[in-house]
This record gives C-alpha cells, sequence and structure tokens, in this order.
C-alpha cells in the first residue's frame, strides 16, 4: 500500500507554564490545510523553541505515523489524540520506524526529502500529552519517529503520495537506530555501520563515534576509587605559600595507602569541626600525584566558613574527612605540547600537571601562562621555576595586573596570548574565575587552537541544562519551600546545601528543583542520562528503571529517589 501524507501540522513556538516555571516550546502543531511551502530550514508557518535540539537543516521536518497514533491509543487509554500532538509537522501513513532507514529518500508532492536521525527525546513531549514518561515510552516501545531533511524544497498538501526515491546506506532502521543510542547491549557491527551512513546527522554520528572510540580503546576516567563515601585523613604538615595561600599535607588517618589521582583532579572534604552538618567543599589536589599523599592549597577567604577554619584549625594532627579523587579535568598523557593557563588560586590543578610532567621528566613543549596581581600573591612561585627549570622544553610566562617600581602591569588577555606564538597543536588546561576562562577560551581559540583541545575546570554549580525553560532568575540554593522534610539528608556538594528530602517530591531532581539546585535535564524519564550525576556517599533506588543504568557511582536524577543519606557531585 502507498504510504501517503495524512496532514499537514504547524505551529509557532508559544510561552506554557509548567510546574512553576515557563517553557518556550514549538511542540503545539495543529493541521493546516491546502498546499505548504517547505523550506531548506523549515516549513511556512512553523517554528521550533529551542534551536539547540530542534529544527535547522537536519531537523527541518518532524514526521511521525497513523500507526503509531493507533498503538498510543490502545496503551495509553486515550481517545483524544490528533494529527500533531506529537510534535511532529507531517503525519504520514506508512513509513514505519522499523522499515524506514536512515539515508532513506522520499518524494512528496514538490518535494524531495532524506531521513536523518530519529526524534530527539525531550520532555516537552510529555507536557504537550501530559504523560511525564513519553520520551521513555517512545524509545523503550521502539516509536520515536524521525526528521527529514530537505533535499529539494517545493510544495506538499495533505494526500499527497509519498514516494521512495532512493534507500539509504546499509539499510539502517530508525528503531534500530534509535535504541543503538538510548538502550544496552549494543550491537558493535551495526555501530560501525551506523557511523558509515553518510546521512546521518552530525550529532548523531558524533554519538556513535564515541561510543565505537570508547569500545574499541575505552578512555580512562580516572583511577579506581580508593573508597567509597568519605575517609579520615590527617594534617601532617601545612606551609604558606602566600598572604592567603595555605597548603595542607594529608595522609590516611590508618596509616593505609591512598589512592594516586590523575593530575588535575580534586578532593571533596568533609569538616566536622567546622559546623553541623559538616560543610563540604571541593579542592583540586595541588601536589605530585605519585607523591604518596595528598596536597590541598586553599585561599582563605573572608566570608569562607572552611577556609577560614583550614586556615585557624587545621594544624598537624587535625582529621578531616575526604571523598576519593575524582574530576575529568585532568592531564592527557600524549606527545603534544600542552599550555597550562590560571589565574589565582587556580593554579592549583595545573600544579599538579606540572607535578607529574616533571616527574615523568616530559620532553613536551609547556608553557606556564598565570596572571596574578603582584609577586607578594604568586602562590607556588619558587616551586613552579623549579618544576619547568628540570624540563627540556618549559617557558614560564607571569602576568601581574598591579605594578610596582620593579614590574609594569599586564594583563593576560587575548593580545597577550595573540604575541606569544603558542603552537595551534597544543592542548590547554584552564583553571581560575569563570569570566577569565571564558576569555582564555576565546583568545586560545582566536589563536588557533582547536576548541576540543581546551579544557576548564569548575568547582561550583555545572551550568544548567534546562532546554527551553525561559526567564528563570539565578537564585541562592535554599531548602525547598514548606515544611521541612525528614527524610534522608541530601548534600548538594557543589552548590554547598544540604537539607532532609521530604517524599513530597517525587525525584530528586525534582527536590534539587525545588532548592533552586541548578540541573540538567533534557527527557526526565530515564533515557538520554543528561541528568547522570556523580554520587559522593549514599545510595538511591529508581522509582522507574531507566532504560540503561548510568556509569558506576552515578545516578540518573531524574527518575531517582534517596536510599540513604545522599552527597551528590551537584
Amino acid at each position: 500500500m502507498t504510504a501517503r501524507l495524512v496532514s499537514v501540522n504547524v505551529g509557532m513556538p508559544k510561552d506554557v507554564s509548567w510546574r512553576g516555571k515557563t517553557v518556550h516550546t514549538g511542540i503545539w502543531k495543529s493541521p493546516v490545510d491546502g498546499p505548504v511551502m517547505v523550506r531548506r530550514l523549515n516549513i511556512d508557518g512553523d517554528g521550533q523553541g529551542d534551536l539547540a535540539g530542534h529544527g535547522g537543516e537536519q531537523r527541518a521536518v518532524m514526521v511521525y505515523q497513523t500507526e503509531s497514533y493507533d498503538y498510543w491509543r490502545d496503551f495509553l487509554g486515550r481517545d483524544d489524540l490528533q494529527p500533531g500532538q506529537f510534535g511532529e509537522n507531517f503525519t504520514v501513513s506508512g513509513l514505519s520506524d522499523r522499515d524506514v532507514c536512515i539515508g532513506d529518500r522520499y518524494r512528496i508532492g514538490e518535494a524531495e526529502f532524506e531521513v536523518t536521525q530519529p526524534r530527539v527525546t525531550c520532555f516537552r513531549v510529555g507536557i504537550r500529552l501530559g504523560v511525564p514518561e513519553m520520551p521513555n515510552l517512545l524509545v523503550s516501545q521502539h516509536r520515536p519517529g524521525f526528521y527529514f531533511r530537505v533535499i529539494t524544497e517545493g510544495h506538499v498538501l495533505a494526500g499527497d503520495a509519498i514516494v521512495p526515491t532512493r534507500r539509504g546506506r546499509h539499510g539502517l532502521s530508525v528503531a534500530d537506530v534509535d535504541a543503538l543510542l538510548y538502550l544496552p547491549d549494543r550491537d558493535m557491527d551495526l555501530l560501525r555501520k551506523t557511523v558509515d551512513v553518510p546521512a546521518l546527522s552530525p550529532g548523531w554520528q558524533q554519538s556513535f563515534r564515541d561510543m565505537l572510540a570508547g569500545h574499541e580503546k575505552p578512555v580512562p576516567i580516572g583511577p579506581s576509587p580508593g573508597w567509597k563515601g568519605f575517609r579520615r585523613l590527617r594534617v601532617t604538615a601545612t606551609h604558606r605559600e602566600s598572604p592567603s595561600v595555605m597548603s595542607f599535607r594529608l595522609e590516611a588517618d590508618d596509616g593505609g595507602a591512598l589512592a594516586a589521582p590523575l593530575p588535575g583532579q580534586y578532593l571533596t572534604v568533609k569538616i566536622p569541626g567546622a559546623g553541623d552538618p559538616p560543610p563540604m567543599r571541593s579542592y583540586s589536589l595541588s601536589g605530585d600525584p605519585v607523591a604518596g599523599f595528598y596536597r590541598i592549597s586553599v585561599k582563605r577567604e573572608d566570608h569562607g566558613q572552611v577556609s577560614r577554619w583550614l586556615h585557624d584549625h587545621a594544624i598537624a594532627g587535625a582529621i578531616i574527612e575526604s571523598a576519593a579523587p575524582r574530576g575529568d579535568f585532568y592531564l592527557v598523557d600524549d606527545s603534544s605540547p600542552v599550555i597550562l593557563v590560571s589565574a589565582g588560586i587556580g593554579a592549583t590543578p595545573v600544579m599538579a600537571m606540572a607535578h607529574a610532567l616533571a616527574t615523568a621528566n616530559s620532553h613536551r613543549q609547556i608553557w606556564w601562562l598565570h596572571t596574578t596581581q603582584r609577586a607578594a600573591t604568586y602562590a607556588f612561585a619558587g616551586e613552579v621555576t623549579a618544576l619547568l627549570d628540570a624540563l627540556p622544553d618549559a617557558r614560564q610566562h607571569v602576568f601581574y595586573t598591579v605594578g610596582d617600581d620593579a614590574v609594569t602591569p599586564k594583563r593576560l588577555d587575548a593580545q597577550s596570548i595573540a604575541a606569544l606564538g603558542l603552537p595551534a597543536n597544543a592542548t590547554a588546561y584552564l583553571c581560575g574565575p569563570a569570566g577569565f576562562m571564558n576569555a582564555m577560551r576565546e583568545a586560545l581559540t582566536a589563536a588557533g587552537l582547536d576548541p576540543t583541545h581546551v579544557h576548564t575546570e569548575l568547582f561550583g554549580a555545572l551550568p544548567p541544562i534546562n532546554p527551553g525553560v525561559v526567564g528563570a532568575p539565578l537564585t541562592r540554593p535554599h531548602p525547598p519551600e514548606g515544611v521541612p522534610g525528614s527524610g534522608p539528608r541530601i548534600t548538594f556538594a557543589r552548590s554547598g546545601l544540604s537539607v532532609n528530602w521530604s517524599p513530597d517530591f517525587h525525584t530528586l531532581l525534582e527536590f534539587a528543583e525545588a532548592c533552586d539546585v541548578p540541573t540538567r535535564y533534557a527527557c526526565r524519564s530515564g533515557v538520554c542520562h543528561t541528568c547522570a550525576t556523580p554520587v559522593i556517599e549514599g545510595t538511591a533506588a529508581y522509582r522507574e528503571p531507566p532504560l540503561e543504568e548510568p556509569a558506576d557511582g552515578a545516578v540518573l536524577l531524574c527518575t531517582a529517589t534517596p536510599h540513604s543519606d545522599l552527597v551528590l557531585d551537584l
């Protein structure tokens, strides 16, 4: 039977109220009569609210099938489902997700189209249907729908026949490719074929290449944690690095060995003597990763509860508690030039990298770029010089922002970066205030470095990923409104908040949102893993099992609840 275009649906983005937030979305589509012009980037009269995840050349037209509408009417017990309700532009008969393949081409009316990828898993289809778990269901039931790229622009009309004009390379169905990204037990042979399909959209291509690279040559994610939860460490020595920076040498209180960190990783420490509940902070490890002990270096902040306690009370013999080293900001061992860039106390993680390079007697070309106010505030000055002098191809550039009789003030900025003649094939590691790192990333990219080879460290809350949410004010994390909970204690380590869980919330993601802790999500139903968060201590359970478990030591907040007290790296 000939496939047919049943309905053409369009709709412009609008603001929708949802759970106390405003979501800008184009998920509301309605059928239109008469011929409609389809252009390279869109259909006349249509628009998308979140162009990062929808729309554009690779996702110009969303397609869904009447057969899937029939399926969901039975599955959900609904009799109100109408064309456009799944956010599609074309409602079609035929073109099953199990039959249509990536790269297939079809002529409809005057236009020709190519299949580029399955639907993006997005929580907004759940909003439209009033079924929050809909993104999960679309994947688990193998009925995602798919996108068209417009090969030839032209008019289309409801009732037009859909005529196949070319079969996609390798004949990989939409359902199979969707499952390959989101479901476990992947077929590696199928994965290798998928990356050889030129019609597949670049974003999905990259995801599959990353999967394949990880399977064939696993990327190190750091040493295996030396312990779970927190461990007692004893301060065995202190050293003042500058008027405001103090280093603390830490060894296991039980005399046992400590897990060797990767150069650039950090410790999350808990300070029992500094408050109730004990406050937590994260500090980079600044010493030699193979020294057998840890060193953190802490700048005293006037209003810093933990930094003031450490400076005033963490003398030799003092006990703190620490999670095992963690973090994905670390020096990668290769032969390319390396640029270590820091501002102020941001020198700490790149100090560990400099130690690692010196210990290995690295022959890599090494650039140390640091900015601070004046010579007196340059922590580790002598140590840095000694490390770099011991290396065969290292150079140091320090930029003092406050001048004196001996020094002319100079800023580490785009102009000074451009003047250095940095090697374009270098890998750069940046640590400092967020504005500094953003400026340095832009300057290094302008100087010729590959943006993917510029790495940054961020100890505070990660930038939120809340697609489509608009007008949300930046608010300091706080306990949720209403009666305090009496459940397990939830600590958001990056946000500096500890508060008791309340069963009024369905998931840890909802709880974090109620606390105004910055969150990251896309599907909100256990599919996409955008909300995957490292667990520093404690355990969680899932209300609904995710389609694929996250990596060990992580939890999907969008479908999890606490099983015990929890410390989350959020």
